[in-house]
């Protein structure tokens, strides 16, 4: 058993001490439940200890409940980087840079959208582009593009596509500064000047949910974050920064090939592929992972206007009469610069968060004016049978886990293993028959996202509840689902 190979800290954290491997700087930390441990694959095992030799890691190299095998990184990993003589890397981020989810909620009850649900998800499937290579509906020319990159959420609130409530809630409203186009390539910008507005393919999906009275764990909290009805419609956003992310991931794990002699890094895998963070190739790799965090926000708002656009049509009212509003968006796939004290002392460190969300507690200066008294919502998307689950942040992030937490289910099984165990066509099937109806324009990537290829959603919520870096407030079942 795997457990028995570790450490216990506590009921639900493991440590895999530094002898364990030769090279580790710090211990590598599992968080995970008595009933997951076991679950979790000899490879994540390598890739975390992996993680706990590069250089500059601070405190702990850490992987979540929902912990997985990932480029580099297992997804669901995260590491904290001195910004002095630490490194970044691609491998610690992912291909699709702010792959992130977004929360909608309404005014609308089950009741209320039944008789329409056909309807409803056919128009969702015309307005919102998903499959490989799919297009948006805006042609954006170049200088457009630029202020995408740099600008991000803002640009759409100045073209229309955004309001001021959607930018309170977003995660750095929705634009990180330090982006510059300068270190984008031109080929990164051809593969994402026209996939703004589109959920791409993949895990990535949309779904329209309910909050059923017994899904609701705390209802003060889901009251702030506007969940304030039995059985209220929620809408929940899964996508990121699509092929243009993945062509700048692409293009510096190239230039970063080159850093480990130069700059006498030690990499035991070449995944970890990465770069000093003060040096020239680390500042520019942050600079265009900015503009793919950038992009992606812009992705998912302009997926939020077409949602409102189709729902305002199916309905007959105008937004503000359906109450359609952000609840959060979050990303997770993301490197940022935040403080944390190590060792008696407060520093800056460069945070990896691959597969993993932000759980800032109450007060923190980040998250939104109206949820500091509770702390900022957390976003947990899981498989397109199951829904997804609202937790928020907690104060004891900061000390266990550099403020993070899970990001959602999890994988028990790769996409090929899964298409050999279903297909897609009987999963859709046993989604109808649950009460789900869904819609892709690839049959086989129903069977690669469906449940059994995944965790329980609530074990390994659970399991960070107990921990108590985030708190359940909510969980929400799927109605209508768009599969990328």
């Amino acid at each position: 058993m795997k457990k028995d190979r570790f450490k216990r800290i506590s009921p639900n954290i493991w440590e895999i001490p530094t002898d364990f491997k030769q090279g580790m700087r710090v211990p590598a930390r599992i968080l995970s439940s008595e009933e997951l441990i076991d679950g979790i694959d000899d490879k994540v095992i390598d890739q975390i200890t992996n993680v706990a030799c590069l250089s500059g890691i601070k405190k702990y190299a850490l992987c979540m409940p929902d912990g997985h095998c990932g480029y580099g990184f297992p997804i669901g990993g995260v590491a904290g980087f001195s910004k002095n003589d630490g490194i970044i890397s691609p491998g610690g981020i992912g291909f699709d840079i702010n792959c992130g989810m977004r929360l909608l909620r309404t005014d609308l009850t089950f009741d209320e959208i039944k008789p329409k649900m056909e309807l409803l998800l056919n128009k969702l499937f015309l307005t919102i582009p998903s499959g490989v290579g799919s297009s948006g509906f805006l042609k954006l020319n170049k200088g457009q593009f630029t202020d995408i990159m740099e600008k991000g959420a803002d640009w759409c609130l100045e073209s229309g596509y955004a309001t001021s409530n959607d930018i309170e809630h977003i995660e750095d409203h929705g634009r990180i500064s330090h982006a510059d186009h300068t270190t984008v390539s031109e080929k990164a910008i051809s593969r994402g000047i026209n996939q703004m507005g589109t959920l791409g393919s993949g895990n990535h999906y949309l779904e329209v949910e309910i909050a059923h009275p017994e899904g609701i764990y705390n209802r003060d909290i889901a009251k702030v974050f506007g969940i304030d009805r039995d059985n209220q419609v929620i809408v929940a956003i899964h996508c990121g920064s699509r092929g243009f992310g993945h062509q700048i991931a692409t293009d510096y794990l190239e230039v970063f090939d080159k850093c480990s002699k130069k700059y006498d890094l030690v990499v035991r895998d070449k995944e970890l592929m990465s770069a000093p963070i003060k040096s020239d190739e680390g500042q520019r790799y942050f600079r265009a992972m900015a503009c793919a965090a950038n992009a992606a926000f812009v992705n998912r708002q302009l997926i939020t206007f077409g949602i409102r656009k189709v729902f305002s049509e199916v309905f007959g009212k105008n937004v503000h009469e359906l109450g359609v509003e952000t609840i959060y968006d979050v990303a997770h796939n993301i490197a940022k610069m935040e403080k944390y004290e190590i060792g008696g002392r407060e520093e800056e460190l460069l945070i990896h968060r691959k597969g993993a969300t932000r759980s800032f507690g109450p007060g923190r200066p980040e998250i939104p004016k109206d949820y500091q008294l509770v702390g900022q919502p957390v976003i947990v998307g899981g498989s397109m049978e199951t829904g997804s689950a609202l937790l928020c942040g907690a104060k004891q992030a900061d000390e266990e886990t550099f403020g993070s937490t899970l990001h959602g289910a999890g994988r028990t099984m790769s996409r090929m293993q899964a298409k050999r165990t279903a297909r897609g066509e009987s999963i859709r099937q046993k989604m109808k028959d649950d009460g789900i109806m869904v819609k892709t324009g690839y049959m086989p990537g129903l069977a690669e996202e469906a449940a059994f290829a995944y965790k329980d959603i609530d074990s390994v919520v659970s399991a960070v509840h107990s921990i108590g870096i985030s708190k359940k407030v909510a969980r929400f079942k799927p109605v209508l689902n768009i599969k990328g």
